[in-house]
């Protein structure tokens, strides 16, 4: 069987603060370890329950180049850098059997959680026919399009209430516990790792009874975002257009496929952090 880990940062264990996961800060070389030694431990899960599963790991955070490559462990495939397809599950295909989401961090506007955003600090929602979206819920969603799901979770525990919404019998991993955006009462970095261990074991053998995530189309897509000229750059693509009520802060689009719908999300994240020359 293929597997893919989809790991983020902000739901790491032991990390609360921004400083701790942006490449300019000092706190960075820390944070990045950190990251790894999860990774490592979801992929020893995944192999202790599959030792013959092929094992793909997407860093999926910021840059997409946080997890250290001499680090990881040797066993699994590293996916890293960008742009790429599929973004945060970069390397995902028709082969690919369950997908296991580490370090995730709740979407925007809810709270207390560590770091809420969605995809970027421009974007300020993104609504599918309605319903808020951040990254568990866009990203469940592409993996359920292409027919796989998503078995695990771990992240602070706004996080992993809100996995269960949508999918409710995918593992949670809850290895902080969210006080404010830059605050939690942690997991202890060993405990965390002894408990993704046995969690995606467990994630793997029960695979089939977790049932992908997929949405009815058309899509109907709402971004809000935080700045007018971000608008004025998105609606420079064809089929987004202004709406709300003044058309300064929300753009929308419709499309058929969900590939699509997030394919073109990736494009318009990347539009908003372009400024005006």
């Amino acid at each position: 069987m293929k597997v893919l880990i989809s790991v983020d940062m902000e739901g790491i264990s032991g990390l609360v603060h921004p400083s701790e996961m942006n490449p300019d800060r000092h706190d960075y070389a820390h944070g990045r370890a950190l990251m790894t030694a999860e990774a490592n431990a979801v992929v020893a899960g995944v192999l202790d329950a599959e030792p013959t599963a092929t094992v793909r790991v997407a860093d999926a955070h910021g840059t997409f180049r946080n997890l250290l490559p001499a680090e990881l462990d040797r066993r699994a495939q590293l996916v890293r850098g960008k742009p790429r397809p599929y973004g945060m599950l970069g390397g995902i295909d028709a082969e690919t059997e369950a997908v296991l989401f580490v370090g995730y961090h709740a979407r925007a506007g809810v709270g207390p959680a560590v770091v809420a955003h969605t995809m970027n600090g421009n974007i300020l929602d993104v609504r599918v026919a309605g319903r808020s979206l951040g990254e568990i819920g866009l990203n469940a969603a592409m993996a359920g399009a292409l027919g796989v799901p998503v078995v695990l979770l771990s992240g602070d525990d706004t996080a992993c209430a809100e996995v269960r919404e949508l999918i409710p019998t995918a593992v949670t991993v809850p290895v902080k516990q969210a006080l404010a955006q830059a605050a939690a009462v942690t997991l202890h970095p060993e405990e965390a790792r002894e408990r993704l261990r046995r969690a995606a074991a467990e994630a793997i053998t029960r695979r089939a009874s977790v049932p992908p995530l997929v949405l009815d189309g058309p899509f109907d897509v709402e971004v809000d975002f935080t700045e007018p000229h971000m608008v004025d750059l998105a609606t420079l693509v064809p089929g987004v257009t202004r709406t709300g009520p003044d058309g300064g802060r929300t753009v929308t689009f419709i499309v058929d496929a969900f590939t699509d719908a997030y394919r073109l999300l990736l494009l318009l994240v990347q539009l908003s952090t372009v400024r005006p020359a």
